[in-house]
């Protein structure tokens, strides 16, 4: 990437609206920035889909992808612009088959977290696909569903191995729920993944770069209770196993922004689910996070373009896995994986360029989030949202929450 001065940040989006207009409105409000004697300047741009030159120069020096996990047409010009022309990119595009869950419950496994224990079970129903029957006639071997659920213990969740957003998700409670859960799973691939019961918390972490909010999450609520407001409810232990772990994932998987979910129970901590290429940052679920979200988003993008932060698309794997191999104790492994991670991410250079370069950006927001322009924001949200009958109920749910954030976060 050649030295420069003017940086375009490419939003590739799908159905989003409401924090693209936020990060673009604030990209706008950031103006220059200073760093190493030199005056940066950032816009945005929304990346269209079209034919691309494989030996093309693309304009952009960063891209937030919200869309190739499951577009592929975007997701192999995001491989090539990658490969040829190193535009730096949330996230990588080469570790997607990971947001699968089956990857990432194997490497977390193999570094010694604490996850439930997991089986892969093959599909209910044949792949369409001419030569299924003659390979598994051939190779297939019978299987006692209801030996492996009891192996593992009821109850037991049943879940597709690249699920998300709660799809296909069954709690499995014994030999009948299984039976028709594993029947309408179809040509879904699934899991059987033991239960963590009788936890004290749902613990659900946004992380962008090296910065992560962990927050209460309740998912039995509706989405716009699920995110509680509450700072107080992990001990300062699990908080910092919770963070550690977040941002060993990302750094793995060379994941950028992802959210990742764990049960505690204590002080020790379950992750479940962290893999996640298209993380919720909606205004009307996250309400009071929504700011740190988006300010968090910016000043990782102005770090990275402004920086010249290099991609690294190469995994290191190794490093990971003799951390894991070695004779440490679990807490002393946590700690080197923070290392590691830190690393990756260039966490004390990060945390200085936003104390100088980026120092306004907190007040900013601030003065955004008071602003009619923000409160117009989240009117076209809400009404677009609900039905029309819920848009005051809600319009007033929202601010107040926003408020709250505003007043606690007064400078």
């Amino acid at each position: 990437m050649p030295d420069r001065t003017e940086h375009l940040l490419g939003l590739l989006l799908g159905t989003e609206e409401d924090w693209p207009r936020a990060f673009e409105e604030l990209v706008r409000r950031l103006g220059p920035v200073r760093h190493d004697g030199r005056s940066h300047t950032l816009r945005t741009e929304r990346i269209t889909i079209e034919p691309f030159d494989l030996r093309a120069t693309p304009r952009y020096h960063l891209v937030i992808d919200r869309l190739a996990h499951w577009y592929y047409v975007p997701r192999e010009w995001l491989k090539k612009v990658a490969l040829m022309n190193d535009v730096y990119l949330l996230n990588s595009p080469f570790t997607f088959q990971s947001m699968e869950k089956h990857a990432a419950y194997c490497a977390m496994i193999r570094l010694g977290l604490k996850v439930p224990d997991t089986w892969l079970v093959p599909y209910k129903n044949p792949v369409d696909n001419a030569r299924y029957a003659y390979t598994a006639a051939r190779y297939n071997q019978p299987f006692d569903l209801e030996k492996i659920a009891s192996r593992i213990g009821y109850p037991l969740y049943m879940k597709p191995f690249d699920g998300g957003a709660w799809r296909g998700v069954s709690r499995i409670r014994d030999a009948r729920t299984l039976n028709r859960a594993y029947d309408e799973s179809g040509e879904m691939l699934m899991h059987l993944q033991a239960s963590v019961e009788g936890y004290d918390v749902f613990a659900r972490s946004l992380t962008i770069g090296p910065d992560s909010m962990v927050m209460r999450f309740q998912p039995d609520k509706p989405m716009h209770d699920r995110y509680a407001v509450d700072h107080a409810f992990l001990s300062p232990e699990a908080g910092d196993e919770v963070l550690t772990i977040s941002r060993l994932i990302n750094a793995f998987f060379r994941w950028e922004f992802n959210s990742c979910e764990s049960l505690v129970i204590g002080t020790s901590v379950h992750p479940i689910d962290y893999a996640n290429a298209c993380p919720d940052i909606s205004i009307t679920s996250l309400h009071y996070y929504f700011p740190w979200a988006i300010a968090t988003l910016l000043k990782w993008s102005a770090f990275c373009a402004v920086s010249g932060r290099r991609p690294r698309l190469d995994l290191d794997t190794a490093n990971y896995f003799e951390v894991a191999d070695s004779s440490l104790s679990y807490e002393e492994k946590l700690a080197e994986y923070r290392r590691l991670a830190d690393d990756y991410f260039e966490t004390a250079r990060y945390h200085e360029f936003c104390a100088t370069a980026l120092s306004n950006v907190d007040e900013l927001v601030r003065d955004w989030v008071t602003s009619p322009a923000f409160d117009a924001l989240l009117v076209d949200t809400v009404r677009s949202t609900y039905p029309a009958h819920e848009h005051d109920k809600f319009v007033a749910h929202f601010r107040g929450l926003l408020g709250l954030w505003v007043e606690e976060n007064a400078g």
